[in-house]
């Protein structure tokens, strides 16, 4: 009988001690959590850059009208990185010091280095969510609980690009290959070192061209960190040591596709007339390209849908704050990192006006 009582006392006490211990564990979570009943949930959302990123301009606006359709829900404060990763350390620093963001939605300024970030967050049990620049490695994203990533597929991007290009090289031979050799002669802007959708879309852009039979000839190919005006002040250089050579212009993005579309007005192409124009094609179908591409100056873009990504976002985060699965609410699933979903891409030509 003695025995019994003992180990019913070790029985009873050790549900006591786990029960206590799940007790704690829960309020430790909730505490850290900041989120409290009946006021907004707070996100903080930090941009790598404000300044001359188009594309950033419509998230940004997608993220206020979700805050004004959820004013009472949600309430999003906006960070310019500056393009300056110490800026957005210390962003990130003041952030969790103060414990003002029960969320953190982050457009990373350096893709490389992201595991830093990623520990200081961690420490501070708040969930973060990754998009529009995708981490170089993605093992920093698996190895926090609370870390998603939404973005694109490079391949993807790249891919639609090249199809672009191709359509116009078919339909437009006689006037597009100038030199009647039968090689496609390209200018590539590349967007950023080191960044996955710029090493993405570039040879995936390349590779469908070659796998639908048209050789090509790098005229050349430059850096020009998604800016317009350092890819209009680029091709002003390349067109005037190599104008008669350029047959195509192919872009990373919008940006550097309008810059290079007003560097060859300059010098009288691309103003409608099709016997002087060189294709350009670009990435995101912001409003510019858009109104570029109906007056015939583009030769098309890759729609990167800023809603549907800011909504992803959103959807995911919240559910991230409230201890849910990170899909739930949404039609995505993830991609074979299991830490990342991708929003598609879709073609934007004079064709699918």
């Amino acid at each position: 009988m003695r025995i019994f009582n003992k180990m019913l006392t070790i029985i009873i006490a050790s549900i006591v001690m786990t029960t206590m211990f799940s007790i704690y564990s829960s309020n430790l979570t909730n505490a850290n959590s900041q989120v409290v009943e009946g006021k907004p949930v707070s996100v903080a959302v930090l941009f790598y850059r404000f300044n001359n990123e188009p594309y950033v301009s419509l998230l940004r606006q997608n993220f206020e009208e979700i805050q004004i359709e959820n004013k009472d829900k949600v309430k999003f404060t906006f960070y310019d990185g500056e393009d300056n990763q110490a800026i957005q350390n210390r962003s990130i620093d003041k952030l969790l010091e103060s414990r003002d963001a029960d969320i953190i939605f982050l457009d990373l300024v350096d893709t490389k280095n992201v595991q830093e970030i990623i520990n200081k967050i961690k420490e501070n049990n708040i969930p973060v969510v990754i998009f529009h620049r995708e981490p170089l490695n993605i093992e920093s994203v698996k190895s926090y609980n609370k870390a998603f990533y939404v973005g694109g597929n490079p391949e993807e991007a790249g891919r639609l690009e090249g199809k672009i290009i191709i359509d116009a090289w078919n339909k437009e031979k006689e006037i597009i290959d100038r030199n009647g050799d039968n090689i496609m002669q390209y200018v590539m802007l590349f967007g950023e070192r080191d960044n996955l959708d710029a090493i993405g879309r570039t040879r995936y852009s390349l590779s469908a061209i070659h796998d639908a039979g048209i050789n090509t000839e790098e005229i050349a190919l430059k850096v020009c960190n998604w800016d317009e005006n350092l890819a209009e002040n680029t091709i002003k250089t390349i067109f005037l040591q190599q104008g008669n050579k350029i047959e195509t212009i192919i872009s990373n993005n919008d940006s550097m596709a309008i810059g290079a579309i007003k560097a060859l007005q300059k010098y009288g192409y691309n103003e409608g007339d099709k016997v002087k124009t060189i294709p350009v094609v670009g990435v995101d179908a912001i409003p510019q390209a858009q109104e570029f591409i109906k007056k015939g100056y583009m030769a098309g873009s890759v729609l990167q849908d800023a809603t549907a990504m800011v909504k992803a976002v959103y959807t995911i985060g919240m559910n991230l704050v409230y201890d849910r699965l990170p899909l739930d609410g949404t039609v995505y699933k993830v991609d074979d990192t299991g830490v990342a979903i991708r929003i598609p891409y879709k073609e934007y030509t004079d064709n699918l006006l």
